[in-house]
Protein backbone atom coordinates (compact mmCIF):
# COMPACT_ATOMS: atom_id res chain seq x y z
CA UNK A 1 0.00 0.00 0.00
CA UNK A 2 1.15 3.40 -1.02
CA UNK A 3 2.49 6.20 1.66
CA UNK A 4 -0.33 7.75 2.81
CA UNK A 5 2.56 10.64 4.35
CA UNK A 6 3.23 11.18 0.84
CA UNK A 7 0.43 10.07 -1.20
CA UNK A 8 -1.91 12.31 0.23
CA UNK A 9 -5.06 12.65 -1.39
CA UNK A 10 -7.65 15.85 -1.87
CA UNK A 11 -7.27 17.38 1.95
CA UNK A 12 -5.60 20.75 1.93
CA UNK A 13 -4.94 20.59 -1.88
CA UNK A 14 -7.35 23.77 -2.17
CA UNK A 15 -5.76 25.64 1.10
CA UNK A 16 -3.93 28.82 0.05
CA UNK A 17 -0.39 28.70 0.92
CA UNK A 18 0.65 30.73 3.50
CA UNK A 19 2.86 33.84 2.49
CA UNK A 20 4.47 35.37 5.69
CA UNK A 21 5.62 34.81 8.96
CA UNK A 22 4.36 35.89 11.87
CA UNK A 23 6.65 37.39 15.37
CA UNK A 24 6.53 33.88 16.49
CA UNK A 25 8.19 32.59 13.96
CA UNK A 26 5.08 31.00 12.18
CA UNK A 27 3.78 30.55 8.78
CA UNK A 28 1.14 32.87 8.28
CA UNK A 29 -1.29 34.91 6.15
CA UNK A 30 -0.54 38.57 4.69
CA UNK A 31 -3.15 40.77 5.87
CA UNK A 32 -3.73 43.72 3.62
CA UNK A 33 -2.91 46.73 4.76
CA UNK A 34 -6.85 47.89 5.26
CA UNK A 35 -6.96 44.93 7.34
CA UNK A 36 -3.94 45.12 9.52
CA UNK A 37 -4.68 48.94 10.19
CA UNK A 38 -8.21 47.88 11.56
CA UNK A 39 -6.98 45.34 13.33
CA UNK A 40 -4.02 47.72 14.65
CA UNK A 41 -6.93 50.25 15.74
CA UNK A 42 -9.07 47.73 17.11
CA UNK A 43 -6.76 46.02 19.42
CA UNK A 44 -3.96 47.84 19.69
CA UNK A 45 -3.00 49.91 23.09
CA UNK A 46 0.61 50.96 22.25
CA UNK A 47 2.07 49.12 25.44
CA UNK A 48 4.78 46.29 25.69
CA UNK A 49 3.72 42.89 24.54
CA UNK A 50 5.17 39.64 24.36
CA UNK A 51 6.07 40.12 20.70
CA UNK A 52 6.45 43.81 19.67
CA UNK A 53 7.26 47.18 21.96
CA UNK A 54 5.21 49.95 21.60
CA UNK A 55 7.63 52.39 18.96
CA UNK A 56 7.35 48.92 17.11
CA UNK A 57 3.54 49.20 17.06
CA UNK A 58 3.97 53.25 16.18
CA UNK A 59 5.95 52.11 13.10
CA UNK A 60 3.92 49.14 11.81
CA UNK A 61 0.57 51.72 12.14
CA UNK A 62 2.11 55.06 10.64
CA UNK A 63 3.56 52.66 7.94
CA UNK A 64 0.05 51.45 6.78
CA UNK A 65 -1.37 54.61 6.74
CA UNK A 66 1.06 56.05 4.08
CA UNK A 67 -0.55 54.24 1.38
CA UNK A 68 -4.28 54.29 3.25
CA UNK A 69 -6.82 57.16 1.74
CA UNK A 70 -7.48 59.65 4.21
CA UNK A 71 -11.10 58.84 4.15
CA UNK A 72 -10.95 54.77 5.21
CA UNK A 73 -8.14 56.17 8.13
CA UNK A 74 -10.96 58.60 9.62
CA UNK A 75 -13.44 56.00 9.10
CA UNK A 76 -11.16 53.63 11.31
CA UNK A 77 -10.19 56.54 13.62
CA UNK A 78 -13.88 56.81 14.05
CA UNK A 79 -14.55 52.94 14.59
CA UNK A 80 -12.12 52.61 17.13
CA UNK A 81 -13.57 55.72 19.34
CA UNK A 82 -16.92 54.96 19.00
CA UNK A 83 -17.34 51.42 18.76
CA UNK A 84 -14.04 49.91 20.49
CA UNK A 85 -13.85 52.69 22.52
CA UNK A 86 -9.82 53.07 22.43
CA UNK A 87 -8.04 55.70 23.08
CA UNK A 88 -4.27 56.99 22.25
CA UNK A 89 -4.75 54.59 18.82
CA UNK A 90 -7.39 56.55 17.30
CA UNK A 91 -6.04 59.72 18.42
CA UNK A 92 -2.92 58.94 16.94
CA UNK A 93 -5.33 58.57 13.24
CA UNK A 94 -6.62 61.96 13.81
CA UNK A 95 -3.11 63.12 14.13
CA UNK A 96 -2.34 61.19 10.83
CA UNK A 97 -5.45 62.89 9.33
CA UNK A 98 -3.94 66.28 9.94
CA UNK A 99 -0.80 65.88 7.53
CA UNK A 100 -2.78 63.97 4.92
CA UNK A 101 -6.19 65.94 4.22
CA UNK A 102 -7.77 68.66 6.18
CA UNK A 103 -11.04 68.52 4.72
CA UNK A 104 -11.31 64.88 6.22
CA UNK A 105 -9.43 65.79 9.34
CA UNK A 106 -11.59 68.53 10.26
CA UNK A 107 -14.82 66.73 10.04
CA UNK A 108 -13.19 63.69 12.11
CA UNK A 109 -12.00 66.00 14.74
CA UNK A 110 -15.04 66.24 16.96
CA UNK A 111 -16.20 63.11 16.66
CA UNK A 112 -13.11 61.41 17.26
CA UNK A 113 -11.64 64.39 20.21
CA UNK A 114 -14.64 63.98 22.57
CA UNK A 115 -13.52 64.60 25.50
CA UNK A 116 -10.37 66.06 27.52
CA UNK A 117 -8.46 62.91 28.23
CA UNK A 118 -9.05 62.64 23.77
CA UNK A 119 -8.06 66.22 23.84
CA UNK A 120 -4.96 65.53 25.51
CA UNK A 121 -4.09 62.64 24.15
CA UNK A 122 -4.27 64.27 20.83
CA UNK A 123 -2.23 67.47 21.77
CA UNK A 124 0.44 65.32 23.10
CA UNK A 125 0.83 62.95 20.04
CA UNK A 126 0.84 66.42 17.59
CA UNK A 127 3.74 67.79 19.82
CA UNK A 128 5.46 64.88 19.89
CA UNK A 129 6.81 64.87 15.91
CA UNK A 130 5.36 61.43 15.59
CA UNK A 131 3.71 62.21 12.77
CA UNK A 132 5.74 64.56 11.17
CA UNK A 133 5.73 68.12 13.41
CA UNK A 134 6.00 69.60 16.61
CA UNK A 135 3.39 72.51 16.73
CA UNK A 136 -0.19 71.99 16.01
CA UNK A 137 -0.78 74.47 13.10
CA UNK A 138 -3.49 76.50 12.55
CA UNK A 139 -6.04 74.32 11.55
CA UNK A 140 -5.57 72.02 14.36
CA UNK A 141 -5.56 74.99 16.73
CA UNK A 142 -9.00 75.89 15.33
CA UNK A 143 -10.56 72.72 16.13
CA UNK A 144 -8.69 72.67 19.41
CA UNK A 145 -9.82 76.22 20.57
CA UNK A 146 -13.37 75.18 18.78
CA UNK A 147 -13.49 71.95 21.43
CA UNK A 148 -13.13 74.58 24.02
CA UNK A 149 -15.62 76.75 23.10
CA UNK A 150 -18.66 73.87 22.30
CA UNK A 151 -18.48 72.92 26.11
CA UNK A 152 -19.73 74.28 29.12
CA UNK A 153 -17.45 75.63 31.59
CA UNK A 154 -18.45 73.10 34.47
CA UNK A 155 -17.76 70.22 31.53
CA UNK A 156 -14.01 72.02 31.02
CA UNK A 157 -13.21 72.32 34.71
CA UNK A 158 -14.82 68.12 35.51
CA UNK A 159 -11.92 67.38 32.27
CA UNK A 160 -9.38 68.93 33.11
CA UNK A 161 -7.40 65.82 35.22
CA UNK A 162 -4.32 65.29 34.03
CA UNK A 163 -0.84 66.20 33.03
CA UNK A 164 1.68 66.34 30.27
CA UNK A 165 -0.04 67.96 28.66
CA UNK A 166 -2.25 69.83 31.31
CA UNK A 167 -5.10 71.91 30.29
CA UNK A 168 -3.15 74.88 30.96
CA UNK A 169 -0.16 74.17 28.62
CA UNK A 170 -3.15 73.68 25.81
CA UNK A 171 -4.39 77.09 26.56
CA UNK A 172 -1.44 79.00 26.04
CA UNK A 173 -0.55 76.60 23.14
CA UNK A 174 -4.07 77.88 21.56
CA UNK A 175 -4.99 81.24 23.18
CA UNK A 176 -9.01 80.68 23.03
CA UNK A 177 -10.83 83.94 23.33
CA UNK A 178 -12.83 84.03 26.02
CA UNK A 179 -17.29 84.14 25.51
CA UNK A 180 -17.35 85.87 28.68
CA UNK A 181 -16.56 86.87 32.29
CA UNK A 182 -16.93 82.94 33.52
CA UNK A 183 -14.69 81.56 30.45
CA UNK A 184 -11.88 84.30 31.43
CA UNK A 185 -11.61 83.71 35.06
CA UNK A 186 -11.76 79.81 33.88
CA UNK A 187 -9.15 79.86 31.70
CA UNK A 188 -6.93 82.64 34.11
CA UNK A 189 -7.39 80.18 37.17
CA UNK A 190 -5.70 77.29 34.71
CA UNK A 191 -2.62 78.93 33.55
CA UNK A 192 -2.02 81.30 37.05
CA UNK A 193 -3.32 83.74 36.06
CA UNK A 194 -4.59 86.60 38.55
CA UNK A 195 -8.49 86.78 38.14
CA UNK A 196 -11.57 87.84 39.81
CA UNK A 197 -12.57 85.03 41.71
CA UNK A 198 -15.90 85.48 42.40
CA UNK A 199 -16.14 85.03 38.68
CA UNK A 200 -15.65 82.01 38.49
CA UNK A 201 -17.61 78.65 38.09
CA UNK A 202 -19.55 77.62 40.98
CA UNK A 203 -18.22 74.10 41.09
CA UNK A 204 -14.94 76.23 40.48
CA UNK A 205 -15.55 77.89 43.74
CA UNK A 206 -16.90 75.22 45.64
CA UNK A 207 -13.47 73.20 45.21
CA UNK A 208 -11.57 76.18 45.75
CA UNK A 209 -12.92 76.43 49.25
CA UNK A 210 -13.39 73.23 50.43
CA UNK A 211 -9.39 72.58 49.67
CA UNK A 212 -8.78 75.69 51.49
CA UNK A 213 -11.04 73.87 54.52
CA UNK A 214 -13.54 76.92 54.26
CA UNK A 215 -16.28 74.21 53.79
CA UNK A 216 -17.03 70.68 55.05
CA UNK A 217 -19.23 69.46 51.45
CA UNK A 218 -17.03 67.47 48.98
CA UNK A 219 -17.90 69.49 45.14
CA UNK A 220 -19.26 67.26 42.86
CA UNK A 221 -15.58 67.36 40.68
CA UNK A 222 -13.48 64.19 39.73
CA UNK A 223 -11.86 62.23 42.93
CA UNK A 224 -8.63 62.75 41.04
CA UNK A 225 -8.83 66.38 42.10
CA UNK A 226 -9.19 65.53 45.86
CA UNK A 227 -6.71 62.03 46.45
CA UNK A 228 -4.03 64.84 46.99
CA UNK A 229 -5.93 66.43 50.01
CA UNK A 230 -6.66 65.09 53.55
CA UNK A 231 -9.60 63.89 53.16
CA UNK A 232 -11.20 61.57 55.99
CA UNK A 233 -13.11 58.24 55.79
CA UNK A 234 -16.35 60.57 56.00
CA UNK A 235 -15.51 62.67 52.70
CA UNK A 236 -14.51 59.52 50.76
CA UNK A 237 -17.77 57.83 51.83
CA UNK A 238 -19.70 61.33 50.30
CA UNK A 239 -17.13 60.51 46.86
CA UNK A 240 -18.33 57.04 46.90
CA UNK A 241 -22.19 57.38 47.61
CA UNK A 242 -21.96 59.96 44.36
CA UNK A 243 -19.09 58.06 42.04
CA UNK A 244 -20.65 56.75 38.34
CA UNK A 245 -20.47 53.35 37.57
CA UNK A 246 -17.03 53.56 35.81
CA UNK A 247 -15.61 55.47 38.24
CA UNK A 248 -16.83 52.79 41.39
CA UNK A 249 -15.82 49.48 38.80
CA UNK A 250 -12.07 51.30 39.19
CA UNK A 251 -11.72 52.43 42.17
CA UNK A 252 -13.11 49.45 44.38
CA UNK A 253 -9.84 49.17 45.97
CA UNK A 254 -9.31 52.70 46.93
CA UNK A 255 -12.56 52.20 48.52
CA UNK A 256 -11.89 50.17 50.79
CA UNK A 257 -8.58 51.43 51.38
CA UNK A 258 -10.08 54.80 52.93
CA UNK A 259 -12.79 52.61 54.83
CA UNK A 260 -15.45 53.27 53.06
CA UNK A 261 -16.99 49.37 53.30
CA UNK A 262 -17.10 49.59 57.21
CA UNK A 263 -20.59 51.39 56.58
CA UNK A 264 -22.99 48.03 55.76
CA UNK A 265 -24.91 50.45 54.33
CA UNK A 266 -22.32 52.04 51.83
CA UNK A 267 -21.65 48.17 50.67
CA UNK A 268 -25.39 47.73 49.75
CA UNK A 269 -25.15 51.05 47.54
CA UNK A 270 -22.38 50.34 45.82
CA UNK A 271 -23.29 46.54 45.12
CA UNK A 272 -26.44 48.31 43.83
CA UNK A 273 -25.11 50.35 41.58
CA UNK A 274 -22.80 47.29 40.28
CA UNK A 275 -25.39 45.16 38.90
CA UNK A 276 -27.65 48.45 37.95
CA UNK A 277 -28.37 46.69 34.60
CA UNK A 278 -29.06 50.15 32.88
CA UNK A 279 -26.11 51.40 34.56
CA UNK A 280 -24.17 49.16 33.01
CA UNK A 281 -25.23 49.47 29.33
CA UNK A 282 -24.65 53.04 29.88
CA UNK A 283 -20.88 52.49 30.54
CA UNK A 284 -20.56 50.02 27.65
CA UNK A 285 -18.18 48.10 30.08
CA UNK A 286 -16.50 45.08 27.83
CA UNK A 287 -17.04 42.02 30.02
CA UNK A 288 -12.83 41.73 30.75
CA UNK A 289 -12.60 45.05 32.32
CA UNK A 290 -15.08 43.29 34.81
CA UNK A 291 -12.94 40.47 35.17
CA UNK A 292 -10.15 42.49 36.17
CA UNK A 293 -12.03 44.09 38.66
CA UNK A 294 -13.63 40.68 40.25
CA UNK A 295 -9.38 39.69 40.49
CA UNK A 296 -8.88 42.56 41.62
CA UNK A 297 -11.30 42.32 44.38
CA UNK A 298 -11.30 38.62 44.92
CA UNK A 299 -7.29 38.85 46.03
CA UNK A 300 -8.27 41.67 48.13
CA UNK A 301 -9.72 39.66 51.35
CA UNK A 302 -10.83 42.84 53.14
CA UNK A 303 -13.49 44.15 50.26
CA UNK A 304 -17.14 42.29 51.24
CA UNK A 305 -18.23 39.31 49.58
CA UNK A 306 -21.31 41.24 48.55
CA UNK A 307 -19.29 43.68 46.46
CA UNK A 308 -17.57 40.97 44.45
CA UNK A 309 -21.34 38.66 43.55
CA UNK A 310 -22.38 42.10 42.16
CA UNK A 311 -19.31 42.08 39.79
CA UNK A 312 -20.40 38.80 38.75
CA UNK A 313 -23.72 39.72 38.85
CA UNK A 314 -22.66 42.63 36.47
CA UNK A 315 -20.73 39.97 34.14
CA UNK A 316 -23.57 38.43 32.98
CA UNK A 317 -25.17 41.44 32.50
CA UNK A 318 -22.60 42.52 30.39
CA UNK A 319 -22.12 39.95 28.31
CA UNK A 320 -25.68 40.63 26.84
CA UNK A 321 -23.75 43.43 25.16
CA UNK A 322 -22.12 41.01 23.24
CA UNK A 323 -23.39 41.03 19.41
CA UNK A 324 -25.24 37.22 18.45
CA UNK A 325 -23.40 36.37 14.94
CA UNK A 326 -25.44 34.75 12.67
CA UNK A 327 -24.70 31.23 10.92
CA UNK A 328 -21.80 29.09 12.12
CA UNK A 329 -18.97 30.40 13.93
CA UNK A 330 -15.96 28.39 15.21
CA UNK A 331 -13.41 30.74 17.91
CA UNK A 332 -10.39 28.93 18.96
CA UNK A 333 -8.53 30.53 21.61
CA UNK A 334 -4.64 30.53 21.65
CA UNK A 335 -3.08 29.18 24.55
CA UNK A 336 0.51 29.45 23.26
CA UNK A 337 3.09 31.16 26.10
CA UNK A 338 2.44 34.58 24.70
CA UNK A 339 -1.38 34.54 25.47
CA UNK A 340 -0.41 34.35 29.22
CA UNK A 341 1.14 37.42 29.39
CA UNK A 342 -0.99 40.77 30.56
CA UNK A 343 -3.72 41.67 28.67
CA UNK A 344 -2.76 45.28 29.18
CA UNK A 345 0.67 44.86 28.45
CA UNK A 346 3.16 45.07 30.43
CA UNK A 347 3.14 48.53 31.83
CA UNK A 348 5.07 50.26 34.93
CA UNK A 349 2.78 50.37 37.94
CA UNK A 350 -0.44 49.46 35.92
CA UNK A 351 0.82 45.84 34.35
CA UNK A 352 -3.22 44.25 34.71
CA UNK A 353 -3.29 40.53 36.78
CA UNK A 354 -5.59 39.88 33.85
CA UNK A 355 -3.98 37.44 31.35
CA UNK A 356 -4.33 37.80 27.34
CA UNK A 357 -5.66 34.07 27.81
CA UNK A 358 -8.17 34.97 30.39
CA UNK A 359 -9.73 37.45 28.26
CA UNK A 360 -9.53 34.93 24.97
CA UNK A 361 -11.47 32.60 27.26
CA UNK A 362 -14.15 34.89 28.30
CA UNK A 363 -14.40 36.21 24.37
CA UNK A 364 -15.17 32.76 23.55
CA UNK A 365 -17.46 31.67 26.54
CA UNK A 366 -19.42 35.28 25.55
CA UNK A 367 -19.80 34.36 21.91
CA UNK A 368 -20.94 30.57 22.99
CA UNK A 369 -23.66 32.17 25.57
CA UNK A 370 -25.07 34.05 22.84
CA UNK A 371 -25.48 31.10 20.51
CA UNK A 372 -28.48 28.56 20.93
CA UNK A 373 -26.77 25.53 18.92
CA UNK A 374 -23.68 25.81 21.05
CA UNK A 375 -20.89 23.06 21.21
CA UNK A 376 -17.58 22.97 22.96
CA UNK A 377 -14.69 20.84 22.06
CA UNK A 378 -11.25 20.39 23.35
CA UNK A 379 -8.68 20.35 21.03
Amino acid sequence: MANKNLFQTVRGLFTPPTDTVNEAGGTAYQLSPKAALAQFAATGCFSQTFYADAGEQLEKVLELTKNLDAEFVAKVAIYAREKGFMKDMPALLVAVLSTKDKAIFEKTFPRVIDNGKMLRNFVQIMRSGAVGRKSLGSLPKRLVREWFENRQAEQIFKQSVGQSPSFADVLKMVHPKPKDAEREALYGYFIGREIDADKLPEIVKSFERFKNGDALEVPPVPFQMLTALPISTNEWTTIARNAAWQMTRMNLNTFERHGVFRDSEMVEIIANRLRDREAIKRAKVFPYQLLTAFTAASANVSIPRQITEALQDAMEIAIENVPEINGKVYVFPDISGSMHSPVTGFRKGATSAVRCIDAAALFAAAILRKKSDRRSHPV
